[in-house]
């Protein structure tokens, strides 16, 4: 566990506060043969379990997806990683985290240990990468395994493989022999058609599907004429691109009527969640907007529940694994 978490945790076993109490969830829902508590998770890279433990119960959440975790140690990209910009970030922190050993020794006994039900996100920078993770997680406790395929992969000459439905498909046919456990592919939005990638990750094997990952963006210091993020490009997350991600969910529903999705992207209250479902989603999850209020996740779940109370049809089709459309 790394210094900055076991100082966190201290300090919540030292003083612990909590924001919301438990609640009693009325309205959950199923992916892919996982039943969550509520249908709102967290999503991968904006969540830390033991800051966010300080606020509130993370075992309430519908489920946590954990920061994506590679073979070894990733530091990441040099700074600046991040910069403001009109109603969102641009981020291109790199994907740090300690490696899947750590991961299995530290965060995910943490998080089950709490009674969360957890995926965990696979991230790799060749088609080996994903492989020796997935190998790791196969018989680990994670619930589901989400596959980020919006890394650069040098296997495929630098490309991300979330962008060529041949290249996906390769990966998938690797992937999905080592494990039984429910995979998720993570989708990119910056493709010409989201449909046909999301086709090829159904073919491969996939249990489901979340989306979008971020958008590829930029910010310029007009006091220098360069980049601000030392990466030139970042991925944008955050209001900005709420529209996107619901379109992209509308069109893989209508392309692919039959398999579970999980909607992300600007979702900040109740009401944004409630529009992927009507979307056609199964689940969504919270990102950025837990980046500036910690308590965001599970403030919009709650939000949800509220709205789904006088929505019985829709409630009625998530806790069987449906859809509305």
């Amino acid at each position: 566990m790394s210094e900055d978490n076991v100082n966190i945790e201290q300090e919540l076993n030292e003083t612990p506060t909590s924001v919301y109490a438990p609640h009693e969830w009325r309205h959950g829902t199923v992916v892919a043969g996982v039943p969550w508590k509520n249908p709102v998770g967290t999503a991968s890279g904006t969540f830390n379990a033991y800051a966010c433990g300080q606020f509130y119960d993370v075992s309430q959440m519908g489920s946590v997806t954990t920061k994506g975790v590679s073979p070894v140690e990733w530091l990441g990209n040099p700074g600046v990683r991040t910069a403001e910009s009109p109603a969102g970030t641009v981020n291109a922190v790199g994907l740090q985290n300690p490696g899947v050993d750590h991961y299995l020794a530290h965060d995910l006994p943490y998080l089950k240990d709490l009674g969360a039900t957890v995926i965990a996100n696979v991230a790799g920078h060749c088609d080996d990468d994903y492989a020796q993770v997935v190998d790791k997680l196969a018989d680990s406790d994670a619930d589901m395994l989400e596959i980020n395929v919006s890394c650069p992969n040098v296997t495929h000459g630098g490309m991300s493989v979330g962008t060529d439905p041949v290249a996906l498909g390769k990966l998938m046919d690797r992937l999905r022999p080592m494990t039984d456990k429910p995979m998720i592919v993570k989708l990119t939005p910056n493709v010409t058609d989201i449909a046909a990638i999301a086709r090829a990750a159904a073919e491969g094997g996939a249990d489901a599907l979340s989306m979008i990952n971020t958008l590829v963006g930029m910010r310029i210091d007009i006091r220098t004429g360069e980049p601000i993020i030392a990466n030139r490009t970042g991925g944008v997350s955050g209001p900005a691109v709420f529209p996107v991600g619901l379109a992209c969910v509308w069109r893989v529903r209508t392309a692919l009527p039959d398999i579970p999705i999980i909607g992300i992207g600007g979702i900040d209250s109740g009401e944004k969640a409630l529009e992927y479902l009507y979307a056609g989603a199964n689940a969504v999850e919270v990102g950025g907007a837990a980046l500036y209020d910690p308590t965001a996740p599970i403030r919009v779940a709650l939000e949800l529940e509220e709205l789904l109370d006088s929505r019985p049809e829709l409630t009625e089709k998530l806790a069987k694994g449906d859809t509305w459309r």
